[in-house]
């Protein structure tokens, strides 16, 4: 039972024994213990206020992102407008000079067709004349005398004329 009821000296070197421990303890390991803790605390609250500033330099940046994304489209497509209008104003110079190029070639091919039609007609002028003359030279040379003659004649001349 003496362990259940304990008596003075037991209790006594108990207590000085704890306030001894409890002495080097506050002297050379809580100190440290404690300046140990402060510095892990004062780290971790350092990791979250730079986790905080991150998140809102990541939120800042993805703002600006929006921004330059928003920026990119409306450029792609104030490029695409233009490129539509510069198609659209080269289409439109190609189709007055199609329709400038195709003018002047019927022009040339109506004055060429003006060209070859009064030369034609020169020719069977001068064609004509010239048969002509001949129609009159064989009846000059021919001394008719009668309109039998001359009828049988002509008729003559004209199915020569008709063959050649």
């Amino acid at each position: 039972m003496d362990l259940i009821t304990p008596d003075f000296g037991l209790i006594f070197w108990q207590t000085l024994i704890f306030l001894i421990v409890l002495f080097v303890l506050s002297k050379f390991a809580w100190k440290p213990i404690i300046g140990a803790l402060k510095s892990r605390e004062a780290s971790i609250e350092g990791a979250l206020k730079s986790a905080e500033k991150a998140r809102d330099d990541i939120e800042l940046l993805k703002e600006e992102n929006k921004k330059l994304i928003a920026e990119a489209k409306s450029e792609r497509d104030k490029i695409i407008k233009e490129a539509q209008n510069s198609a659209s104003i080269m289409h439109d110079k190609a189709k007055v000079e199609a329709q400038k190029t195709g003018d002047r070639l019927i022009e040339e091919a109506r004055a060429s067709i003006r060209s070859e039609k009064e030369s034609a007609l020169k020719a069977i002028k001068d064609q004509v004349a010239h048969l002509s003359i001949l129609v009159s030279a064989k009846l000059l040379k021919k001394n008719l005398e009668g309109d039998k003659a001359q009828e049988d004649l002509i008729q003559d001349y004209i199915k020569d004329l008709k063959i050649n």
